[in-house]
């Protein structure tokens, strides 16, 4: 018997959204993350497809800007560049990067039409404040971004470590069990912290693309 399958509710009230086989170890997935510089002027994105059983199956990259609102972009370009109709999930390590550079989750998931989870680390009463202070004359659209993220849910994996996410196409239950799966130890679920540490790679080393 089949776990889970969220191929059963539409969304936006027309399209099914793609079956999450949450049980199959060949089930893949993209992780992003990111590394920077703060004197840079763009980030590194680093992309890992990896099976639920740890197989690594490919690798993307991209590029943000430190204070821009391009990221959304770069990662749906990210996908596209794959050219990967077998990618079921998308996992991202944070969705306000490069320095308040936000993702749109929501647009990715219209687009893609496969479950997003945004994942962060630490608990936090919002950043408005800090918003305000980085861009006081050009904050209004920075928040408006930052609000439509939603508020976070927290996850307490089956290493007792505690993670809170943001999600499109899925359950708060399909994301749990989808970290548990990914999660050997600590907080980090194996293919973004694969994917953290090639981008940290890929800055030291000053590689571009």
């Amino acid at each position: 018997m089949e776990l889970l399958d969220l191929a059963t509710k539409p969304i936006l009230g027309e399209t099914k959204m793609r079956p999450l086989h949450l049980e199959k170890k060949g089930l893949r997935g993209l992780a992003i993350a990111e590394s920077f510089r703060q004197n840079s002027k763009k980030s590194i994105l680093s992309g890992v497809v990896m099976r639920r059983d740890f197989v690594i199956d490919g690798f993307v990259f991209g590029q943000a800007t430190l204070d821009g609102d391009d990221a959304t972009d770069v990662i749906l370009q990210m996908y596209e560049d794959l050219k990967r109709p077998d990618i079921s999930y998308l996992l991202i390590s944070g969705l306000i990067i490069s320095l308040y550079n936000i993702i749109d989750i929501k647009k990715i998931h219209e687009s893609l039409q496969i479950p997003i989870i945004g994942v962060t680390y630490n608990d936090s009463k919002g950043i408005e404040d800090s918003i305000k202070h980085h861009f006081p004359d050009s904050y209004t659209s920075k928040i408006k971004n930052y609000q439509k993220l939603g508020i976070r849910q927290k996850i307490t994996l089956h290493t007792s470590s505690e993670v809170f996410v943001r999600k499109e196409g899925c359950t708060i239950h399909d994301a749990k069990y989808l970290l548990d799966k990914l999660t050997l130890q600590g907080s980090f679920a194996e293919p973004l912290r694969v994917a953290q540490l090639l981008a940290k790679s890929m800055l030291q080393k000053g590689l571009s693309f």
